[in-house]
């Protein structure tokens, strides 16, 4: 096993501390999935919680063992927010998320919804994380939280792995890869428990940055981002993140916009589940790339999607 700041003592550990509507989440095999697929493909739904993606896992970790005074600051694009937000909420703590101008608004309402204080930041992301960092620096009852950095978030999220590995053998696990915390979370329990198992990342081709930095072992920004999938559009690799995907993940593969479009559609016709783009990126990857194995499995990130795309899924 790589050397690394995560714990898989701390993965156990969340599995039971966490609150319980983030755990346990949905795990089956679907038969006109199977068919569409060409092979059983165990789809983990990460959508049927409060905050209708995977990130409560790693927020509620996080704050467990934060002091209930402190205020939580961070940047996001929707989905981190909402997580933030509502794990906040549930101990009494502050939270401000601040977001990019173009930020899905229906994730920005949801943010709303669970207390927090939106700001926008910025054109982008990554102005929207300077002016939290900087905001945080600002007041000192505040702390700034970088979700693909914080070790808790990356432990909360790898508790999926747990309960995959229950179904069975599994040849391969898909992961939608977007700062790192949950296929480095997923990957690490995984590799310790089942070593054959394979961990594939999938980046969308518009937002390659995980890719290039993955194999080259360092962080590599891109100059622009261009995808639907705001969920793994990423910009600035966050070097931890790349530096604990080392070792631990076997492969990353690219999957474009229409794609996720396709699989999307996919996931609603079959599992009758609404997923956004970066929730379906596992789907698409596995339709595109065939990776090797006749049993795979996948997690349906999230269900935030855009309202602007809700009549593609129709088309």
């Amino acid at each position: 096993m790589p050397t690394t700041d995560l714990s898989l003592e701390n993965i156990e550990r969340a599995a039971h501390v966490i609150d319980p509507v983030f755990r346990d989440s949905p795990q089956f095999v679907d038969e006109q999935l199977w068919q569409a697929l060409g092979r059983p493909v165990v789809v983990k739904v990460e959508t049927a919680n409060p905050i209708r993606c995977f990130k409560g896992r790693g927020s509620d970790f996080l704050v467990h063992d934060l002091e209930a005074r402190q205020k939580l600051v961070c940047a996001s694009a929707g989905n981190f927010g909402q997580a933030i937000a509502y794990s906040a909420r549930t101990r009494g703590m502050g939270a401000e998320v601040f977001v990019a101008a173009d930020a899905n608004p229906l994730k920005i309402d949801r943010i709303r919804s669970f207390g927090a204080v939106v700001t926008v930041g910025g054109p982008d992301f990554d102005a929207a994380k300077n002016q939290a960092r900087a905001y945080a620096d600002q007041h000192s009852d505040c702390v700034f939280v970088e979700d693909g950095d914080e070790p808790a978030i990356t432990e909360g999220a790898g508790t999926i792995a747990i309960e995959l590995l229950k179904s069975g053998p599994l040849d391969a696990i898909v992961v939608p890869l977007g700062d790192g915390a949950l296929i480095t979370g997923i990957a690490l329990w995984t590799k310790h428990h089942s070593p054959q198992t394979k961990i594939v990342g999938v980046c969308a081709s518009g937002s390659p940055a995980m890719l290039h930095s993955w194999r080259a072992g360092r962080s590599l920004p891109e100059e622009t981002v261009n995808t639907i999938a705001d969920g793994i559009a990423v910009q600035t690799p966050i070097p931890k993140a790349v530096e604990r995907m080392q070792g631990l993940v076997d492969d990353v593969v690219l999957v474009d916009d229409p794609q996720m479009l396709e699989a999307m559609r996919l996931a609603a016709t079959t599992l009758g589940i609404i997923l956004e783009p970066s929730g379906a990126a596992g789907l698409a990857a596995i339709q595109v790339h065939a990776p090797a194995g006749d049993r795979l499995a996948t997690v349906l990130t999230g269900g935030n999607i855009h309202p602007n795309l809700i009549p593609e899924l129709f088309k």
